[in-house]
Formats: C-alpha cells, sequence, structure tokens
C-alpha cells in the first residue's frame, strides 16, 4: 500500500496519547496534516500508512497532548508579585481593583496577554481558559501567539475597566460572541465573575447568552468558606443550588475552584455537564481550602487543572500545578494512592479538556482531533533513571520530576510556537522590557495612594462595596402626619419599618478627591422608645454624580461599607480627617413597595445641625437602566405621599450643612 502524504511525521517518540485508555506507545509515531492529527500508534504503523513532507525526530523525547490551563486570568501577569501575603479583601480591594481601575486598558491587557502566551508555552501549554476586561483583546492576542483558548468576557455588578455598568458587559460580551463564534483557536465565552459579585438578574442574563450561542459560561464557584456562609445567610442554600436557581446551568459551565461544595452539589454539577477547575497554589497562597478532588473525580466531574492569575499564584507553571494537585490530595485524604499519577496529567490534559467543553478538538492524541501536542525531554539529570517495569513509570516521571523547562518544542493546531525552546510567535525580550515598564508606573501610583483613606478602610477588613447606582431625593416638610398617613395607604405596601436614632460624624480630607468618610451609629429604638442595639459602620462616599432627572437626582458613587468596630476617637486618629461635622437626626424608616418597586421612605427630623425635618426617598441598584426607571417612579411616589415636588432637594445632609 503506497502512504499518504501527511505535513509532519513525528517518530522515535513515547508517545502518550492520554485517551480514555491511556495508550501508549515507547516507539511511537505521529502523522499530522494541516491543523489535524492523522495517526497515532507503533511507529512501523504509522510509518507505513502515511509520508510527510517534514520528519521531526523526537530523539526519545514523551510525544504527548499540549497541557490544558483550565482557569486563569493572563493580563494579570503584569501584577505579578504586586501584593502578596494578604487577606483576600485586603489584596483584591487595596490593591488589584484600585490597580486595575487606573491600568486596566487595551493595552495592558495586549502586553500582559502577550507575556502570558510566552510563559504558556514555554511550560508546555496549548491550550487555556481565561476570565478577565476586554476580552477581545485578550482573544486578538491569543490568537497572535498561536494558543487555543476559552476566553470569557467578564460581567460584575461593580463598574469595570472595560463597563460603567453591567448592561455594557453584557452587551460588549454579546458582540464578542458574535464575531468570534467558530474561530479556529478561539471560543469566545460569557464570564460571570461570581454569585457573590452578580445578581440573579446577571446570572440569569449570562447564562440566556452563553445559551443562545451555545458557548461556555466561565465562573468562580465556592471559592472560600465565608462566600459559602453568606450564600446560606442570604440566601438559604448553598451556592450550587443557588446558581441552578439562576438557570447558571441551561449553558456550558466550568466552575472554578469548587474549594467548598458537598456531594450533593458535586452530583448536581455532573448532572449539569459543568466542568470544574482545580486551582492547587492559589487556594494554598489565598488560604481558600482544600478542594475533594478525588472525590468530585469519584462522582464523575470533569476536573481540569488551572493556575488561576499570576497575582494569586504567582507563575502559570502548569507542571507545578499538577504535581501539587497529586500531593494535596494524598494530604487532604490521608490517603497516598490518591490521584495518582496518571490521573493528575489526564487532568492537566484530557480532563481539562473536558471542562473547558472542548474535548471534542484537543486534550487527547487522537486521530481527527488537533494538532496541539508537545515535546518533553525525560532525559535531564532531575528525571533519571527511567524504569519501565511498570506502565504508568512514565506519568510518574512527568508529574513528580518534570519541570516546565523539559519542555522543548510545541506545536498548535499544526503550527510550530516553539522549537528547540526557541519561541517562534513571540518577541520574548520586547514583552519584557514593556512589562517592567508598566511595573515602574504601577510602583508609582501605590507609592502615592498608600496612606489614601480608602487603603486605610480596607486594611481594617470586612469592606464591602455598595450598589453603584442610588435614586435619591429629599423634600423639606412643615408637618410630617400627612405622609405617616399616605405611607399606610393600600397602594403603598410596607415591607418593614425600624426607628433609629442615628449619630453621623463626616470626616473630610485636605484631597477632596478622598471623598468622605462617614462614622455612623445607629441606635435602633423599639416601640417604648428604649435602645435595643447599636451597630457601627464606615462608610466612604465618592464625590461623582451620574447625572440629573428632573427634580430626581441619579448618583453613581464609589460607596465602600466597613464594620465600625473602635471608638470615634480611634478613628479620628487612625484616619486623620482635615475636618468633621456632626449630624444627629431621629429616623423613621420604611421599606415599602410601590407599583412592585421597593423604595426606602426615611422621615429625619435632623437635630443638628437644626435643619428641620425631611421626607427622603432613596433606592439603590446595581442596573444603570433600572435606576432610570426608577427615579421616574420617585416624583410620583414624591407627590402621592404628599411632598411638594417643587421643594425637592438634590443634595445629601452633609451637603446641606456645608451650605448652611
Amino acid at each position: 500500500m503506497t502512504p499518504k502524504p501527511a505535513d509532519f511525521l513525528f517518530h522515535n517518540a513515547f508517545v502518550l496519547t492520554m485517551d480514555q485508555a491511556m495508550h501508549q506507545y515507547e516507539q511511537g509515531a505521529v502523522a499530522v496534516a494541516g491543523d489535524t492529527l492523522l495517526a497515532v500508534g507503533p511507529e512501523p504503523e504509522v510509518r507505513a500508512a502515511w509520508q510527510a513532507a517534514q520528519e521531526v525526530d523526537c530523539k526519545g523525547k514523551v510525544l504527548m497532548p499540549g497541557l490544558v490551563n483550565a482557569h486563569t486570568h493572563v493580563p494579570m501577569t503584569l501584577m505579578r508579585g504586586l501584593a502578596d501575603d494578604l487577606r483576600l479583601d485586603v489584596w483584591l480591594q487595596g490593591y488589584i481593583w484600585p490597580v486595575e481601575r487606573e491600568f486596566v486598558s487595551p493595552d495592558f491587557v495586549r502586553l500582559g496577554t502577550l507575556l502570558a502566551c510566552a510563559e504558556l508555552i514555554r511550560s508546555g501549554v496549548t491550550c487555556f481558559a481565561d476570565m478577565y476586561f476586554f476580552e477581545e483583546d485578550v482573544a486578538r492576542a491569543t490568537r497572535e501567539a498561536g494558543l487555543r483558548a476559552v476566553c470569557g468576557q467578564t460581567v460584575l455588578k461593580f463598574p469595570s475597566p472595560d463597563a460603567p455598568a453591567f448592561e455594557d458587559s453584557l452587551a460588549a460580551a454579546r458582540d464578542f460572541i458574535q464575531r468570534w463564534k467558530g474561530h479556529a483557536l478561539i471560543e469566545p465565552a460569557v464570564a460571570p465573575h461570581a454569585p457573590y459579585t452578580c445578581t440573579p438578574e446577571i446570572l440569569r442574563q449570562s447564562a440566556a447568552l452563553a445559551a443562545e450561542f451555545d458557548v461556555p459560561l466561565h465562573i468562580h464557584i465556592a471559592e472560600t468558606a465565608l462566600e459559602v456562609e453568606n450564600m446560606r445567610r442570604e440566601n438559604g442554600m448553598p451556592v450550587v443550588p443557588y446558581i441552578k436557581k439562576q438557570g447558571l446551568f441551561d449553558a456550558k459551565v466550568l466552575a472554578a475552584h469548587c474549594v467548598h461544595i458537598d456531594e450533593g452539589e458535586m452530583r448536581t454539577l455532573v448532572h449539569a455537564r459543568a466542568g470544574v477547575a482545580h486551582n492547587p497554589s492559589s487556594n494554598l497562597k489565598l488560604a481558600s481550602g482544600f478542594a475533594q478532588v478525588q472525590r468530585m473525580l469519584d462522582t464523575g466531574l470533569n476536573v481540569g487543572i488551572g493556575t488561576d492569575g499570576t497575582a494569586s499564584n504567582n507563575d502559570l507553571d502548569m507542571f507545578e500545578e499538577v504535581r501539587l494537585a497529586a500531593f494535596l490530595a494524598k494530604t487532604v485524604s490521608n490517603d497516598p494512592t490518591a490521584l495518582p499519577a496518571p490521573q493528575a496529567l489526564a487532568m492537566a490534559t484530557r480532563l481539562g479538556a473536558r471542562a473547558l467543553h472542548l474535548g471534542n478538538l484537543t486534550g487527547t492524541l487522537e486521530p481527527g482531533k488537533r494538532a496541539d501536542l508537545i515535546l518533553v525531554d525525560i532525559h535531564s539529570l532531575h528525571n533519571s533513571p527511567h524504569f519501565r517495569r511498570n506502565g504508568d513509570n512514565v506519568y510518574s516521571q512527568i508529574v513528580y520530576a518534570g519541570h516546565a523547562t523539559d519542555v522543548t518544542d510545541v506545536m498548535v493546531n499544526g503550527k510550530w510556537l516553539m522549537q528547540d525552546r526557541q519561541l517562534l510567535t513571540l518577541d520574548e525580550a520586547a514583552l519584557l522590557q514593556a512589562a517592567q515598564d508598566y511595573a515602574r508606573r504601577i510602583d508609582l501610583f501605590l507609592v502615592a495612594r498608600e496612606q489614601s483613606v480608602f487603603s486605610k478602610l480596607i486594611a481594617l477588613g470586612g469592606s464591602s462595596e455598595e450598589e453603584s447606582f442610588e435614586v435619591q431625593v429629599k423634600v423639606k416638610l412643615d408637618d410630617p402626619a400627612p405622609v405617616i398617613a399616605a405611607i399606610e395607604q393600600p397602594d403603598v405596601e410596607i415591607l418593614r419599618k425600624k426607628h433609629y436614632h442615628q449619630h453621623d460624624v463626616y470626616f473630610s480630607f485636605d484631597d477632596p478627591s478622598q471623598g468622605r468618610l462617614r462614622f455612623r451609629e445607629d441606635e435602633n429604638v423599639d416601640e417604648k422608645g428604649e435602645i435595643t442595639g447599636v451597630r457601627g459602620r464606615l462608610t466612604l462616599l465618592g464625590l461623582a454624580r451620574e447625572g440629573d432627572f428632573g427634580h430626581d437626582v441619579l448618583l453613581s458613587r464609589s460607596r465602600y461599607l466597613a464594620p465600625a468596630t473602635n471608638s470615634l476617637r480611634f478613628y479620628r486618629e487612625y484616619f486623620k480627617p482635615a475636618a468633621q461635622v456632626q449630624i444627629d437626626k431621629e429616623r423613621h424608616r420604611w421599606l415599602v413597595r410601590y407599583k412592585d418597586t421597593e423604595f426606602y421612605v426615611n422621615l429625619d427630623e435632623v437635630r443638628q445641625p437644626p435643619m428641620g425635618i425631611f421626607l427622603e426617598i432613596k433606592s439603590r441598584t446595581w442596573s444603570r437602566e433600572d435606576a432610570r426607571r426608577k427615579a421616574e417612579l420617585v416624583s410620583e411616589l414624591i407627590t402621592h405621599l404628599g411632598g411638594a415636588i417643587e421643594n425637592t432637594v438634590t443634595l445629601d445632609y452633609i451637603e446641606i450643612a456645608d451650605k448652611q
């Protein structure tokens, strides 16, 4: 039989197919044509069937599928080592998010992605799953580097570097998916960041978008115990049932972390055909806990391995992750047979590809799949000698003794990205210089803000961000009685009522851009007029307004909350304000539903300084469009409650006090 033509014939190779049967060929060969694997098997058989224009002598190296990095934030290579050994809230809110707000741009994302691609190629990764901002720029840079990727456009309830509101992120994701769907290397996706950073509406819309275009949905799930505890307290259920309730499993889900899920949740993920990305280094470094990986695999889950971003790892070395995954599984289960080397390597190849919903394309060396492959030199000092008594020895060599530097050659989609350790698609020296330029700029930025009010608030711990959009309007009253009577009418549904003595102290600073910090003590008053409890809070208020809507005002503020567990004197000495203003008021608060929309109605008697009685109506939301809709109802509700619309005030109490 005359051999058929091929483009490449790899021979003299130790072939690990990583297929379901874990076939291996110690004297093996692989034939490639275009972007596709034609044949995999013993060298004599492959040579008899195929004749190639280019023959590649593998010199006894291991020829195997490229590694699959199941969870990354690749542009964050530009924040490697930025802030280490910190609590997760301090790390995120005190450093990562401020730097992202200041620096993340298409240029930042492109450079960070190219730098990451160079590192990924050198460590034998041919495919990765990403979640970040400006994801189309991630896709472009990845295509330029020649790697395969699932690129997920991040959606958050917070304003982000590429979107002032989540509606903008969803629109960008739709546009991105429509233009990249069907690309040879890039699988576009939508990436609602996590249940605690997304509203139910965001989760539902993201799932609908992913299902509409049959693309993956990438999300963080149950990464920390606190996340799970908060979910149970606020929604009465664990994280996986909650996202199921939001319809997330209508989409092809890739769930990152899953550190704190139980067996029932694992079974739910299996039934939903979801993939899981295990991130051992990141979970250890951030003290997130130990994922029950062996139990997940036993349940039937497709569990891949990811590095997470380099700001929380701090590298993209998949060899390190595979070894650590195997070690952790043994330690957590107290069983040295848990997650043996062949299974650990399968997580980084076949199972990882399945977790990304790309198992039909990559992850194994099988005829018909894409030519995504690597050569690994197992003849180095640290990987000698070789035992072949047991067929699993070669997997043990790679998992327990192999290094990323053992990778010599990388091919993706039938094209060389690295040969003999030389990168072919990227200028490594130029990338390193450009990255260092960014590092200098970020250093200057952080030095300048190191003692900012925001940084100090975050350092106290327990901080959180409030809804970005607030509809607020006040009306000066002569007599509150008509308002109270109107609230009690049937067309206004009272959901909750409270009475407070409210003591506010506002700190201002020489630099107005720092905003104002409010120290508040709420004294809860019962029906007998007795104080039943006191709660203290710190709130950092920004200065920016989004826009006006007639008599109503839509505020867009950076609002951050933290519990106030110390005295006013402590906070005065800690934050060192330039000035302070005290405002005391008697507040009766109702949470009402008016025309199917919830509002807070406050009846405030401002006693210090004496400013009189005000009717205040508020509502907050993460959605710009929802804020616009609520703003249209506020004037109507003011009139309905007996307020004079011509007397509305569009200032906070501190702003009114400033004008007196």
